[in-house]
């Protein structure tokens, strides 16, 4: 048996199933049906590493994360390890509000949709696998931990998180440049989430948006000074697109109803993008 197979026979097929249909909050641009769940239940029998999403088959990990650029570009391959940062936090603190299953699918789904895809990435570049620590924070959400253990779990996942951001590749541009792609390519997804979670009565669709939103406030904390001095118009722009985020994901639990308007979100997350160099 495979690693991965290993890996996937842990989680089980109810859990498969559960990603699957947490793929659509996932790929704003992708639409999932049942055919595309019991693909990737086929591909996992049959030890595929390429299982992560239905745009995987043109060469995309979650979200539409280029993998193939991973190995060259530090914003694909930084954006890959917030996008599994963003699951996290947003499983810690979906657990704190009492959503139990929900945290235990949310601390598993980087498994599927962003480490398989990036584990030849990771090898290639010394990053350790860090598999095992998603796998174990999952099942302690599934049997009840307390919820500092799980925060403590937390912790230590952004730590190696953390360490594998050293391993990321360089192309010339600035540590300031990178991270403002990085920022930015986090508040584009979680305004994407929230026009899907308008649409849909799930509750995965908000809560990835809510992750991704945890995600670009703490790249944007940690670099915001740098990105301040070299690019002030998207620093701003960055600001006010996350105080709007801020307002619409004001919490882990989803609201009864979803007031923010989307296209306004998008349109100020565009803003960034377009400020940023």
């Amino acid at each position: 048996m495979t690693d991965q197979e290993v890996i996937w026979t842990r989680l089980g097929l109810g859990t498969v199933a559960a990603l699957g249909v947490l793929a659509v909050g996932c790929s704003a641009d992708t639409e999932t049906t049942a055919p595309a769940t019991d693909a990737l239940i086929a591909q996992t029998a049959a030890g595929s590493t390429d299982m992560s999403s239905p745009s995987a088959a043109s060469g995309e990990g979650e979200g539409g994360v280029t993998i193939a650029k991973a190995a060259t570009d530090p914003v694909v391959y930084l954006s890959a390890l917030a996008i599994a940062k963003a699951h996290v936090l947003a499983a810690r603190d979906a657990y704190a509000e009492g959503e139990t299953d929900a945290a235990g699918e949310m601390s598993a789904h980087p498994v599927s949709e962003v480490l398989a895809d990036m584990q030849p990435v990771f090898e290639a570049r010394g990053v350790a696998d860090f598999t095992a620590l998603l796998l174990d924070a999952s099942d302690a959400a599934y049997a009840g931990a307390p919820s500092d253990a799980i925060a403590k779990r937390t912790e230590v996942i952004v730590t190696a998180l953390r360490d594998a951001e050293a391993f990321a590749p360089t192309d010339g541009r600035s540590d300031d440049a990178v991270w403002a792609g990085v920022v930015s390519d986090q508040i584009d997804r979680a305004a994407d989430m929230y026009g899907v979670a308008v649409g849909s009565y799930q509750y995965e669709p908000y809560l990835d948006g809510y992750g991704f939103l945890k995600a670009a406030e703490a790249a944007f904390a940690e670099h915001r000074t740098a990105i301040e001095t070299s690019q002030p118009r998207a620093a701003a722009a960055m600001s006010d697109a996350l105080s709007q985020l801020q307002d619409a994901y004001a919490t882990a639990l989803r609201p009864e109803t979803l007031d923010a308007n989307p296209s306004a979100l998008k349109a100020i997350a565009s803003r960034v993008q377009l400020a940023v160099n």
